[in-house]
């Protein structure tokens, strides 16, 4: 009797230890978001600074929390800023950047890297050739929301993110198309400050610096 029992233990140990393993191994994050959103700095005197936070949406159980510390962080464009984790300073250069935050930490495969990001703007007024420098360009700045991904392209250039800028100088009066692509598995939910939209595409004309935000879902 005594060893029947033990056995049943056993295997009782066992599916509960194959349970919890599996429950660990469905953890997933499946989005990152920075926030901030984007930061614009309106001269590039050094020592500006701005932190952001990095927010984790995981699935298995369901839930969002902070993992500033956990992710590597990066700025495409490092000449205008100086990035220490999230800790965005400037250096005394303007220019448009994005700022990363990726892990490949519980994504199923170390192959995969979920990225989040958001844009940062050093202006300077004295100088025609940064952003806020010239009396006929302005900034046109794309945020995202919702809880999938896609990307937001523009016509003419200079929008393309997340692969790229987020951000771009556009001429004043001229008007801008955006093009929103849902990645796979996401849909697009529409657009936010966007004068004019049909579908997945907004048409704005800038007589000053803007954010648009696209939504997907």
């Amino acid at each position: 009797m005594c060893k029947k029992s033990t056995i049943l233990l056993g295997l009782l140990a066992a599916a509960i230890l194959l349970s919890v393993s599996g429950c660990a191994r469905e953890t997933r994050i499946v989005s990152i978001t920075v926030q901030p959103p984007g930061a614009t700095f309106p001269i590039s005197t050094p020592g500006g600074e701005v932190h952001f936070t990095a927010l984790g949406t995981f699935i298995h159980p369901p839930g969002t929390r902070d993992i500033t510390n956990e992710v590597t962080w990066k700025a495409d464009a490092p000449q205008v800023v100086n990035l220490n984790g999230g800790v965005v300073t400037t250096n005394g250069a303007c220019g448009i950047t994005n700022i990363y935050a990726s892990t490949n930490k519980d994504t199923g495969s170390s192959e995969n890297i979920v990225i989040g990001f958001a844009t940062v703007t050093v202006n300077d007024p004295n100088d025609p050739l940064c952003p806020g420098g010239s009396a006929t360009k302005a900034v046109l700045t794309i945020a995202f929301a919702g809880n999938g991904t896609g990307t937001v392209t523009s016509s003419p250039t200079g929008i393309s993110c997340p692969v790229g800028a987020c951000a771009a100088q556009f001429t004043k009066g001229d008007p801008i198309a955006l093009t929103a692509t849902p990645s796979s598995g996401s849909t697009f939910g529409g657009w936010l400050n966007c004068p004019s939209s049909s579908g997945n595409t907004c048409t704005i004309t800038l007589n000053d610096t803007e954010t648009v935000t696209a939504t997907f879902n």
